[in-house]
C-alpha cells in the first residue's frame, strides 16, 4: 500500500485544490441521508420513547424497553468493578488532565473596567442551564469521549448534565439484558457524577435531547462526535432552536513535515487517525520527496502489522480520502495547512516557532513529534473533541467556554449619561427613534 500523492501544490488547478480540501461534508449533507434524518427527528419529536425503542430495535438490532432507556444508578456503580484497575487509573488520569486544563479557562471570569468617569461595563459569566453529551459507541467504545466532553461541563458549573450513548453492539449485560452500555462509559460518568445517561441510537439520542421524551430530559445545548448521520441529526434539530456547538465528524489530521523529522515516527502518526474508520482523512504535509520516499516504506511496513478492520479503515483514509501534498517550502505548507483547517495538525520541523506563528486554522497543533495525536486525545488535557471538514476556521474544541454564557452588565451615573447624550443623541435622530431620545433628554435635562 502507498499513500495517494495529492500532488505538487504549486501545480494544482484550483478545482484540483478544491478537491484535495474537501472531505466529509458531502457526506453530511447528503440529501439522502438529511431527508431519513429529518423523518427520524420528526419521529421522536412526535412520540418521544416509543421512537427511541423503535430506532434501537431498527439501527443498531437492540430491543429494549422504553423504561430500560436511562442507565441505572446500580448499572453505573456496577461498572466500577468489571473496568480494568489500568483503565480507571488512566480514566482518572485523563479526567485530571482535562479538568486543570478547563480550571485555568474558568479562572477567567466575570470582569469590568471604568471605560470612562462614571461608566463602568464588563461581563458576567454563568453556566448553560443544561448540556447535553453525545458519546459514539459504532465501530468501538469511546470513554474518553466523555471524558473530553464530560469534564469541561462539570468545571464550567452545568447544573443538568445529560448523556446519550448507544449501546454496545451485540453485547449483553450480566443479567442477560440487551442494550449493555460499555461500562467504562458508566465509570467515567460516575467519576464526573453524572448520573442522566441513556442508551440509544445515536441520530435518535439527539432529537431526544433537543425535545425532551418521557424518559430524557430536554436540554439547551448539544455537543458530541459521531457519524455523518449524528452531525445531520445536530444540524436539524437546530432548527427547532436547541444549540448545537460545531460539527464534529470523522476523525482528520493533517502532519507539516520537513527532512528533519523521523520519517519512522511520521508514519506511525499518520496511522493514528487513519486508523479511526473509513470516512478518516490523514494527509501529510512535505517540502522533501526523500522524506516522502521513506515515510511510504514504514507506512507500508506498519499498516501490515495493524489488525483488521483498522487495516482497512487506515488505508482508505491515506489513500482514498486522504494522502501526501508536496509544496515548495514551509511557508506554502503553511498556506496548506490553514486553507485545510485540520481537525488535529502536528508539525514535525526545524523551525517549529517560525511555522507556528504562520498557522491559524486548526482545532488543536501539536509541536514536535513527541507531542503525539493519541497523547492529545487521551491524556494531554487539550481539547480533543474539536471542529472537523474545515470548521476549524471558524471554531473552537469543546472547553469550559462551550458550557458558559456572558451576559454584558453596565452601570453609568448622569454625569456619564450627560457626556453620551449628545452621541446618543445624534444616533436616535438619523435613525428615527424620538422615544429612544426622550429616554436619554429626560434625564439629563437640567433641573
Amino acid at each position: 500500500m502507498t499513500i495517494r500523492f495529492i500532488g505538487h501544490w504549486s501545480k494544482l488547478g484550483r478545482q484540483e485544490r478544491a478537491q484535495a480540501l474537501s472531505r466529509g461534508l458531502d457526506k453530511i449533507f447528503d440529501p439522502g441521508l438529511r431527508t431519513s434524518i429529518a423523518a427520524l427527528v420528526e419521529d421522536v419529536r412526535q412520540r418521544g420513547d416509543a421512537a427511541l425503542v423503535d430506532a434501537l430495535a431498527r439501527f443498531d438490532g437492540c430491543e429494549v424497553e422504553a423504561g430500560r432507556l436511562r442507565v441505572t444508578d446500580q448499572e453505573i456503580e456496577r461498572a466500577r468493578t468489571t473496568v480494568d484497575p489500568g483503565l480507571l487509573a488512566a480514566i482518572r488520569d485523563g479526567i485530571d488532565h482535562v479538568r486543570r486544563f478547563n480550571e485555568q479557562i474558568t479562572g477567567r471570569g466575570d470582569w469590568s473596567f471604568e471605560s470612562e468617569p462614571g461608566l463602568v461595563v464588563g461581563e458576567k459569566v454563568s453556566p448553560i442551564a443544561s448540556a447535553g453529551l453525545f458519546v459514539p459507541s459504532g465501530k468501538g467504545s469511546y470513554p474518553s469521549v466523555l471524558v473530553q466532553l464530560g469534564t469541561p461541563a462539570v468545571v464550567a458549573g452545568v447544573p443538568d448534565i445529560a448523556v446519550v450513548v448507544p449501546p454496545v453492539p451485540g453485547q449483553r449485560s450480566a443479567a442477560g439484558m440487551a442494550g449493555e452500555v460499555d461500562p467504562a462509559v458508566l465509570v467515567v460518568a460516575a467519576e464526573l457524577g453524572i448520573r442522566e445517561v441513556f442508551r440509544t441510537n445515536g441520530p435518535a439520542g439527539v432529537a431526544a435531547l433537543a425535545f425532551g421524551t418521557e424518559s430524557v430530559p430536554r436540554v439547551r445545548k448539544i455537543v458530541g462526535p459521531g457519524s455523518p448521520a449524528v452531525a445531520c441529526a445536530q444540524v436539524e434539530v437546530q432548527r427547532y432552536g436547541t444549540v448545537t456547538n460545531m460539527l464534529l465528524g470523522p476523525s482528520e489530521s493533517l502532519i507539516i513535515a520537513d527532512d528533519s523529522a523521523d520519517p519512522r515516527l511520521l508514519a506511525a502518526d499518520l496511522l493514528n487517525e487513519a486508523e479511526h474508520g473509513p470516512d478518516s482523512s490523514s494527509v501529510l504535509v512535505t517540502d522533501s520527496e526523500p522524506l516522502l520516499a521513506a515515510v511510504q516504506r514504514h507506512v507500508a511496513e506498519q499498516l501490515a502489522a495493524l489488525p483488521d478492520p483498522r487495516k482497512g479503515y487506515a488505508a482508505t483514509a491515506l489513500g482514498v480520502n486522504g494522502g501526501v501534498i508536496l509544496v515548495r517550502d514551509l511557508a506554502e505548507a503553511a498556506e496548506v495547512a490553514d486553507a485545510y483547517a485540520p481537525e488535529h495538525m502536528q508539525i514535525a520541523v526545524r523551525d517549529e516557532d517560525w511555522l507556528l506563528a504562520r498557522l491559524h486554522n486548526a482545532g488543536e497543533i501539536l509541536i514536535g513529534q513527541y507531542t503525539t495525536i493519541s497523547a492529545a486525545n487521551f491524556i494531554i488535557g487539550c481539547p480533543a473533541s474539536l471542529p472537523t471538514s474545515g470548521f476549524a476556521r471558524v471554531s473552537s474544541g469543546i472547553t469550559a467556554d462551550a458550557f458558559r454564557k456572558r451576559t454584558a452588565v453596565a452601570r453609568a451615573d448622569r454625569r456619564a449619561l450627560t457626556r453620551m447624550s449628545d452621541s446618543i443623541i445624534a444616533f436616535t435622530s438619523h435613525e428615527g427613534f424620538p422615544a429612544h431620545e426622550a429616554a436619554v433628554r429626560i434625564r439629563v435635562a437640567r433641573d
